[in-house]
């Protein structure tokens, strides 16, 4: 899986999990954290949060964070806003949380059905040193694209890393 592969690479990398999936999938987000990956918040049902008020985002944020931190004892720092959809009212109540709100450089369109290769070759063109790659665990072929895009990021002198280890704050 996605894991073993980023291993294999020794590779590691943040996962935006949602709250309805973190709670189905407890024992998937122990390994996650197990293996030394950063988890941030993704929200709790994936809406457009620029359409909620600010008690249902907040709503959103607390309870997403709480599925993850009661599977892993540890606080939450980062959350990437479904659809990358965003407004002030959702950074604001995202900062007043504690959360650092995070965008992506990088779409690979994983979840358009693209083959790894044609993921690979999206991430070469647009990758930059800092850049943040987007993928979607349950995308067609994210496990074909993984080892590809390490591979050849590494082999260009990238390091792959956790996106808390790009913030300065």
């Amino acid at each position: 899986g996605i894991i073993d592969i980023l291993n294999d690479f020794n590779s590691k990398s943040t996962f935006f999990l949602v709250g309805f999936w973190t709670d189905k999938y407890n024992d998937m987000v122990r390994v996650i954290d197990q293996n030394g990956m950063e988890i941030g918040t993704h929200s709790n049902t994936h809406p457009d949060m620029t359409k909620l008020s600010t008690e249902s985002i907040r709503s959103e944020l607390e309870t997403s964070i709480n599925l993850i931190k009661n599977i892993t004892g540890k606080d939450v720092k980062l959350f990437r806003a479904p659809y990358g959809a965003y407004n002030n009212t959702l950074l604001d109540t995202a900062t007043d949380l504690g959360l650092i709100t995070i965008q992506w450089d990088v779409d690979t369109l994983d979840w358009k059905g693209l083959s790894g290769e044609e993921i690979c070759a999206r991430v070469l063109k647009y990758v930059k040193n800092g850049s943040i790659i987007l993928c979607h665990n349950n995308s067609d072929h994210i496990l074909q694209a993984l080892p590809l895009v390490l591979d050849r990021l590494q082999k260009q002198g990238y390091t792959i890393g956790a996106i808390g280890e790009l913030i300065y704050t």
